[in-house]
């Protein structure tokens, strides 16, 4: 079977302003997906592209990006809910302040962003969603408890998700990198870290998001977790 043809599709990605969302966001366009690219800070790199702020950290801008994405480009296709915190923390460190706020970036707004657009696909029976966690959310990581926490959530709100939107032709999976250079989520030296890797170097974005392009054009394939490490943690 071909794969299906995303062109004519629209997009959402979060976390779209650098690293893998940036990549994700040009490889869409390239391949004909009209893409909405969030970011809370910094304004993505490129243009062509549909450019949204928001801090979904707060619940209510979940609703209000949608809605705005929506308004400019109509029904939302694809949802690549890609944006994370991950500032890095012992478990001594991490107080109620700083696991809520890794929570409501992490785990809540993927959520909401999920359930805002799932029942549009299911009425007209398309849709994709991909979540992006990590592999700390198989092994604990080194970025922090809360990092891992609300990384492994993800793979639960998957597996629940696509079980019940499966027949309705969309489909939820998610991708865990590891170890991927030029993002900010970069625990530690970066020739240190490449020493680590069995392949002998770090992960690109573009690697990350050529993956992902494979599983949102894949119809067959959900309620998976796709890890991407360089051969660090076989599962």
């Amino acid at each position: 079977m071909k794969y299906v043809d995303l062109s004519g599709r629209t997009a959402l990605v979060t976390g779209g302003s650098g690293g893998i969302g940036a990549e994700l966001s040009r490889q869409l366009a390239a391949a004909g997906v009209s893409v909405a690219v969030h970011y809370r800070e910094h304004a993505p790199p490129f243009g062509g592209a549909l450019a949204v702020k928001a801090d979904l950290a707060e619940a209510a801008a979940c609703e209000d990006l949608v809605a705005r994405v929506e308004a400019e480009l109509g029904p939302i296709d694809i949802l690549a809910a890609n944006a994370g915190a991950g500032a890095p923390a012992s478990w001594q460190e991490v107080d109620a302040e700083a696991f809520d706020r890794m929570y409501a970036v992490n785990l809540r707004a993927p959520f909401l962003l999920a359930r805002r657009v799932l029942p549009g696909m299911v009425e007209r029976g398309f849709g994709r969603v991909l979540f992006t966690s990590s592999i700390a959310a198989l092994t604990g990581g080194v970025v922090g408890p809360h990092y891992a926490a609300t990384k492994a959530g993800l793979h639960g709100l998957t597996h629940h998700l696509a079980a019940r939107v499966v027949r309705d032709g969309v489909t939820v999976n998610a991708i865990a990198p590891a170890l991927i250079a030029d993002t900010r989520i970069l625990p530690g030296d970066p020739e240190q870290l490449a020493a680590r890797v069995p392949v002998g170097r770090l992960g690109t974005p573009a690697e990350v998001a050529d993956l992902a392009l494979a599983i949102l054009r894949n119809g067959y394939l959900t309620s998976k977790v796709i890890a991407l490490d360089g051969g660090m943690y076989p599962t």
